[in-house]
């Protein structure tokens, strides 16, 4: 546990400009506090002092404004940037250097109805080691948010998110992948703004694929159409001559 403290403490020299010191950081960080807190509550629930565990939980909320239930697991170097509005759910699970910002949730899906259905069952998102989670942002559900992964601000994720990928929106959705081994390294806020493809370039890419996708129907529509003309029989093709004029009835000649 104090070695997991220690590490936290780097985290934040690291990661926060801001951090002028370890002192600094120990006395005036509510999120360290939170950490702090969390990691002596966690190791009371392990040994089911559930009661006494929830109350130092609870006593961190009310001093940080960060709510992470005990029985959350945390790997090292968690690093809450800001922190206030944090939520973080009993059975979520957090990966070694994972970076949060304020007001991020990571939170169940299923409404409260059954609570004892939902007991001892996984509710809450696992999210592997070096992700950054922008502030704002919801990850819901029991979900996995892969290695080195990035959710931009406000974002709502529902669904898995590969690793190394970057998804924004509501819900959200992918917008980048990197394959370079550095990106593992921190990034302040998650996401950057030449991160992002251009808004401009992503609406004419999207109207190049519909022009394209309507042109291949088009030339398809076509060639159903010409292979129903060459096999439709000409109407009346027995009474016309080459020329178009109507055959003469037989025997009419020999009236003259």
């Amino acid at each position: 546990m104090f070695k997991h403290i220690s590490e936290d403490l780097a985290a934040v020299i690291e990661r926060d400009p801001a951090a002028r010191s370890k002192i600094e950081v120990a006395l005036l960080y509510p999120s360290f506090h939170a950490i702090v807190f969390h990691r002596i509550a966690h190791t009371l629930f392990k040994h089911n002092w559930r009661f006494i565990a929830r109350m130092i939980s609870q006593f961190s909320r009310f001093m940080t404004g960060i709510e992470i239930h005990p029985g959350a697991q945390i790997g090292s170097k968690l690093f809450i940037d800001h922190g206030m509005g944090v939520v973080i759910g009993e059975t979520a699970e957090i990966g070694d250097n994972v970076t949060l910002y304020h007001d991020v949730t990571l939170g169940g899906v299923a409404p409260s109805v059954d609570s004892n259905a939902q007991r001892n069952v996984k509710r809450h998102p696992t999210l592997l080691d070096n992700v950054i989670v922008g502030s704002g942002a919801q990850v819901l559900g029991p979900i996995i948010v892969g290695r080195c992964a990035r959710v931009g601000a406000n974002s709502v994720v529902v669904k898995n998110v590969p690793e190394r990928v970057t998804v924004v929106g509501s819900p959200a959705r992918a917008v980048t992948r990197s394959t370079r081994p550095t990106e593992e390294r921190f990034a302040a806020y998650g996401i950057g703004a030449d991160e992002l493809p251009d808004p401009v370039f992503k609406v004419l890419d999207g109207l190049l694929d519909k022009v394209q996708s309507l042109s291949m129907r088009v030339e398809e529509l076509e060639g159903e159409l010409n292979n129903k003309s060459a096999h439709r029989p000409i109407l009346g093709s027995e009474d016309v001559n080459l020329d178009g004029a109507e055959d003469e009835p037989r025997g009419s000649r020999d009236k003259f």
